[in-house]
């Protein structure tokens, strides 16, 4: 059961919880839910809001799904490795990934979430660009992460609520 809290009651590392343990961003669209698995984000204050800002490559199926939407959401969890690397290696115009990993969509606010998250942020898109090759400092970085020239699309969003599973 979900419940909602104050952010600023949160006691954890965004470190551990993003680039350790990871986390899923979901949206829906036309009634349909997809989800992919991010590594890479941050957590923080921007523009008088809290805001979480994340990135999706274009090739990602999601990616559609957070456009469409006004809305997303990022679900942790706890012990879920096996599962969260299934959901960022397949694809869900491919499959039903979410069952076969035996996660169970639940909407919260009418937001997508799951029903083994921890916790879960209800983000509002504010911003939406893509990085761009020529404000690469180091070329070193750009090299090593987008061989294929695919990079990725930045989202801000407010996290406007957020709920703990009780």
């Amino acid at each position: 059961m979900f419940e909602k809290v104050d952010i600023h009651s949160l006691n954890f590392n965004p470190f551990d919880k993003i680039g350790k343990d990871w986390l899923l961003i979901s949206a829906t669209k036309s009634g349909k839910t997809n989800t992919m698995t991010a590594s890479w984000g941050t957590l923080g204050h921007l523009w008088n809001k809290d805001v979480a800002i994340i990135f999706i490559r274009p090739q990602r199926y999601t990616k559609e799904f957070v456009d469409e939407s006004e809305t997303f959401t990022l679900s942790f969890f706890d012990d879920k490795h096996k599962e969260l690397s299934y959901l960022g290696t397949k694809s869900g115009k491919d499959e039903d990934k979410i069952s076969k990993v035996n996660f169970h969509i639940e909407m919260v606010d009418g937001n997508p979430t799951f029903k083994e998250a921890k916790e879960v942020f209800i983000c509002k898109k504010l911003y939406v660009g893509k990085l761009e090759k020529e404000y690469f400092l180091l070329p070193e970085i750009y090299e090593k992460n987008y061989p294929l020239d695919d990079l990725h699309y930045v989202y801000i969003g407010e996290i406007t609520d957020v709920y703990s599973n009780k």
